[in-house]
């Protein structure tokens, strides 16, 4: 079916919302042609805790920055986009829940419209990076679940959505509330794909108690099934006598679930049961040996997952001494979410660190992770040490036990550098820092080339692409000592911060299908058509090319 979609709309949507990344100033929209709108900046390793892979990008990753830069890189960069894009099993987000409350760790300002702007360019980024079987979970409360759920629907489509969670998260009711106490959050969960399939949940003792075994049948406990089917059955409308010779036939209306046929065939495997006396309707048994784990259940009590006086005692026994983070989730909270969502060794991303929950439970259920913080502060603080803690079984709280966890793996620690440009009065402007090698790598990561440290004067590549940057001027000279280094096939696009007379048209002669573009004003044409093509709802913008995106 062609014609209009049901879109949500707000103030601001088309153009592109810059959020300050410290606490000074407003969001602000601007045009999609500002640098914000498609910088893809660029990031250092800063550390790393207990054993980490040989290749850094390979690791579990802890992010110091804003998400929706994260999210690019991860996206962008090739080193990443090789294990990322589209190898993400399972998203779970937390993001500030736009209720005005003035959390202690996070600057909760964002009214309605600049919320959705501000999750819409995060969402369009995860939907990029989830694996074909993978799912995102949203946490939200009451304040903007509703309007997420359209915002989610025009993301990933409507026929993707796979429940709504109801997590019971107050163990009492606050009797100061004006009209209700609010007692739940809501986790929306949406698919990459429509046919995707969960984890059951292993069985529990509540949920086998019910099975009982009267009869001493060998098989073991049981629990008798109704025997009738609501449906019409054609081989499902006889009577039947019971060993008493009490006979029985279906209510009106309803037919036997079984044919007469099989129904005997059951009765003399003694896998039928006629009640304790021999006199009662027929039931069909079913086997506690014979039943599945369990299908996940959208409302989640405290009892089973744990509350917020759950979590807040789980960071007290982390961190003593240390006023509690304000937004913690219990660890057995984040247990049952990836138990349904992943697999071990399964990739698993919250953009919205906090404590780094999400993280701390993925590696104790060995989960591969990513996880970002924007505050350094939070990550000082909660992140980092919680996380180390876990790495050396020094954590002995939330799901240690039960799974088992006695330390071991590591992390990496990633820190998102500043914009590489700057917007004045005069113009857009590259950054001071913006020279010699950390220049080139930046260019690299912003066309979506492959950084090569020791390639010069060529120092990226993508398919039979190559890359050039030149940190000053670019003239005929230049440009033939460049292609001269080129391989067979091979073609060059080169940066520089100035194109001097004559180096276009000795491009064309000696290197046909090479091109030259000068920093930053052809860096910020080509990132906006990369990123509004990547940002049309509905399309998903690969880099399956050879030749990768164009520049």
């Amino acid at each position: 079916m062609t014609g209009p979609r049901l879109e949500l709309m707000w103030p601001g949507k088309d153009k592109f919302l810059v959020v300050p990344k410290d606490d000074a100033g407003k969001p602000v929209w601007v045009e999609r042609d500002h640098p914000a709108a498609s910088e893809v900046r660029l990031s250092d390793f800063t550390g790393a805790v207990g054993d980490v892979p040989e290749d850094p990008h390979g690791a579990n990753l802890l992010f110091i920055g804003d998400s929706l830069d994260v999210l690019r890189i991860l996206c962008e960069v090739p080193e990443y986009r090789s294990h990322y894009r589209g190898k993400i099993r399972l998203v779970y987000i937390d993001p500030p829940f736009n209720t005005g409350q003035a959390f202690e760790h996070y600057d909760d300002w964002m009214e309605h419209s600049t919320w959705l702007s501000f999750m819409r360019e995060r969402l369009l980024q995860i939907r990029d990076l989830l694996a074909p079987d993978g799912s995102v979970w949203v946490h939200l409360d009451d304040a903007e679940q509703h309007r997420m759920r359209l915002l989610l629907d025009e993301v990933f489509g409507p026929a993707n959505f796979v429940a709504t969670v109801i997590w019971e998260k107050a163990d009492s009711p606050r009797n100061s509330a004006r009209q209700f106490s609010t007692d739940q959050d809501y986790v929306l969960v949406y698919s990459r794909d429509p046919d995707w399939s969960p984890n059951r949940l292993p069985r529990t003792a509540e949920s086998d108690s019910i099975y009982t075994n009267p009869d001493d049948d060998p098989r073991g406990p049981w629990l008798p099934g109704d025997p009738y089917a609501n449906k019409p059955y054609s081989k499902g409308l006889y009577t039947k006598t019971g060993p008493t010779g009490r006979a029985f036939t279906p209510p009106p209306g309803r037919y036997w679930r079984i044919s007469e046929e099989k129904l005997d065939e059951l009765d003399a495997d003694g896998r039928i049961w006629w009640g304790p006396t021999g006199n009662a309707r027929p039931s069909i048994k079913r086997y506690l040996s014979e039943v599945a784990d369990l299908v996940p259940r959208t409302i989640w009590s405290k009892g089973d997952v744990g509350s917020n006086r759950t979590s807040k005692n789980e960071m007290r026994a982390i961190f003593t001494g240390v006023s509690s983070f304000a937004t913690p989730k219990p660890e057995r909270f984040m247990e049952r979410v990836l138990r349904i969502g992943s697999n071990p060794g399964d990739i698993v991303l919250d953009c919205f660190a906090g404590s780094g929950t999400t993280a701390a439970v993925a590696h104790k259920m060995n989960r591969r992770w990513v996880t970002a913080e924007l505050s350094t502060s939070t990550v000082e603080q909660f992140t980092l040490p919680r996380l180390a803690k876990v790495v050396h079984g020094e954590d002995p709280g939330g799901i240690t036990k039960s799974v088992e966890w006695e330390g071991g793996g590591g992390f990496r620690t990633v820190t998102v550098g500043p914009s590489m440009y700057e917007d004045t009065p005069f113009g857009v402007l590259l950054a001071e820092w913006a020279t010699n090698g950390r220049f080139a790598r930046a260019v690299a990561g912003q066309l979506g080339f492959e950084f090569q440290e020791d390639a010069a004067p060529l120092c990226g590549v993508r398919g039979r692409m190559r890359l050039a940057v030149i940190d000053g001027a670019v003239g005929p000279e230049e440009i033939r000592q460049i292609v001269g280094a080129l391989g067979e096939k091979e073609r060059v696009t080169v940066v520089a911060k100035s194109v001097l007379a004559e180096a276009e048209a000795t491009m064309k002669e000696i290197s046909p299908g090479s091109r030259i573009r000068k920093a930053p004003r052809d860096l910020l044409t080509s990132g906006a058509e990369r990123m509004r093509r990547r940002t049309e709802v509905g399309t998903r913008y690969t880099h399956e090319s050879t030749e990768g995106p164009q520049s």
